[in-house]
């Protein structure tokens, strides 16, 4: 079944979005957005940080030196500059800077080891990396410089980004939490690297490279998505697209989600740029300070993952947080558990809509309509411009049979290049249908009549117990109904006479008490007998991703 305007007009009307799922965009580079959103209003907020508040004029002057500051280093276009940030202020002026002076820009987690980070760095080709002062940071990176082919290492004050008596109380009273810093001649400084000057004119196109993207993946090294100032352009433009609220240069995102995922890269940062909003950003996540920014900066929109509103919901100060200024959530990353979706939007009355996409999509593919007409525990409707397939689960140059789950497929502007230097997993990644490349997803999912979307399962996380396949997704749906359970994840354990065998792990609420057999026993009397689990582990935690999400594949590791 294919999913879009052309193939599927008969969907046309009860697509719910507010632009029509038809709609083009035209692609642009992301510095020529930047400067038209500037020639609308120079003087707009752009990012609230901890107190003080960048204006866009003040991250495009910044971002214009940096790429002055690059080209003096000998930065051309195509070079790769890397990214090894938490969310501040700096990072918008890196990013669009380097692009700025054509070159590629290498998102890095702040999470990541020595190990990791050299890698990455490797692999892409990275020449400069920008990070911070903050010692854990530093120092990772400054190993990286000296043990691999990383040529300059740019740092940025930490306190020079907050207000000025945070900063004067950082540097005097917090020195502990200040690296540092070997200045020198590979060791430079953001202000250094910002010189009072303009850059020579480089002609920046939608067609060039504009960032690397390494993906988690679920086998082998991290790969490097390609994304284009067109797919990152179009992207942004379609979520743009669905705010049906009016305005949206007046809108506030709380910006919680990690810059350096593709998440908030499009959701909050580029998405913020082109339309002209703001975004009330923090450091990390910390739910006493998300709260705070919600109600200091009237936040309108909160992209989050599914724990970030579990932790909203477990802090004791959301009785006393006025959240009245906010329109909309959006959850992503993972699947959203039904009784945190229900508990939320009945204690705080704000609506939580569900979306979809990867790093390999620039970010999004499909989202609930914020208004109107939504399905909980779908990933709601396609965003403009993006069409789908659903393949065969066994064989993916066949499509699934007509009412029958598939694996998701995606065709649309947003979607990558290609892998960096991986030609052979390109090969494995793409399907030609019908004269168009769709990207396979390797999530199994499944469409009703209105076009939208529910994800069945991962095709890799399915379990084969004796012939049967059995979603984890549908197991822990189920044990996250019990009262007592607060997290679940399921993954197939090696049994001799049936191959694998559904095993679940779970923490549980605070307060609750429940053992695993109890659980096991309350489980498996509510689903199907090639379902049932041969046990429940009650763990005090469950491994979780860099942007909070629940990690199945780091608990098959550590289990297996």
């Amino acid at each position: 079944m294919t999913v879009s305007s052309s193939v599927a007009p008969d969907l046309a009307p009860a697509y719910h979005h507010p632009t029509p799922l038809g709609t083009t965009f035209a692609p642009a580079s992301l510095p020529a957005l930047l400067e038209r959103t500037l020639a609308a209003n120079r003087q707009a907020p752009f990012l609230h940080f901890l107190g003080r508040t960048y204006t866009y004029a003040h991250i495009h002057k910044q971002a214009v030196a940096f790429a002055a500051g690059l080209q003096a280093l000998g930065i051309v276009r195509g070079d790769r500059v890397g990214l090894f940030l938490p969310n501040v202020p700096i990072y918008a002026a890196a990013y669009y800077g380097a692009m700025m002076a054509g070159a590629v820009v290498v998102n890095f987690s702040p999470l990541y080891s020595v190990e990791e980070l050299s890698w990455q760095v490797g692999d892409s080709g990275t020449r400069v990396l920008v990070t911070v002062d903050v010692p854990e940071l530093y120092k990772t990176a400054s190993k990286v410089l000296g043990a691999s082919a990383l040529e300059t290492l740019v740092v940025g004050s930490l306190a020079d980004q907050l207000p000025w008596y945070k900063g004067i109380a950082l540097k005097l009273l917090k020195r502990e939490q200040i690296a540092d810093v070997a200045y020198g001649a590979n060791v430079r400084s953001w202000a250094d690297m910002t010189p009072d000057r303009a850059p020579a004119p480089v002609e920046v196109t939608p067609d060039d490279l504009a960032l690397l993207q390494y993906t988690g993946g679920t086998t082998g090294r991290p790969k490097g998505a390609m994304l284009g100032h067109d797919q990152l352009s179009v992207n942004a433009q379609q979520v743009a697209s669905i705010n049906p609220f009016g305005n949206p240069s007046g809108e506030v995102f709380m910006g919680a989600l990690p810059f350096f995922h593709v998440f908030a890269n499009t959701a909050l940062l580029n998405h913020a740029m082109v339309t002209g909003a703001s975004i009330a950003m923090v450091p990390r996540f910390e739910t006493k300070q998300v709260l705070e920014t919600i109600q200091r900066y009237r936040c309108t929109g909160f992209p989050g993952v599914p724990t970030m509103f579990q932790a909203i919901l477990d802090h004791p100060d959301l009785a006393k947080t006025d959240l009245s200024s906010l329109k909309v959530c959006i959850s992503g990353g993972a699947p959203m558990p039904g009784p945190v979706h229900e508990k939320f939007e009945a204690v705080t009355g704000v609506r939580i809509c569900e979306g979809y996409g990867l790093t390999e999509s620039s970010g999004v593919v499909s989202a609930n309509p914020y208004d109107g007409t939504r399905k909980r525990g779908t990933i709601g409707q396609l965003v403009p411009g993006t069409e789908v397939v659903l393949l065969h689960k066994e064989d993916p140059a066949k499509l699934a049979p007509a009412g029958e789950p598939g694996e998701l497929a995606v065709y649309g502007p947003q979607v990558m290049r290609g892998y960096w230097n991986r030609p052979e997993a390109d090969a494995d990644s793409f399907v030609a249908l019908a004269g168009k490349r769709y990207l396979r997803t390797g999530d199994v999912a499944r469409v009703d009549a209105e076009g939208f979307l529910e994800i069945v399962d991962r095709i890799k996380d399915m379990i084969a117990v004796g012939g049967f396949k059995v979603f984890p997704s549908v197991v822990e749906d189920v044990i996250l109904e019990h009262p007592a359970v607060k997290e679940a994840l399921v993954i197939g354990v090696p049994e001799e006479y049936r191959g694998e065998v559904p095993r679940a792990y779970v923490t549980l609420n605070d307060g609750a008490t429940a053992t695993g057999a109890e659980l096991a026993d309350w489980l498996n009397a509510k689903i199907g007998k090639h379902e049932r689990v041969d046990m429940v582990v009650v763990r005090e935690s469950l491994p979780k991703t860099m942007i909070g999400k629940l990690d199945r594949k780091t608990l098959r590791a550590e289990v297996l």
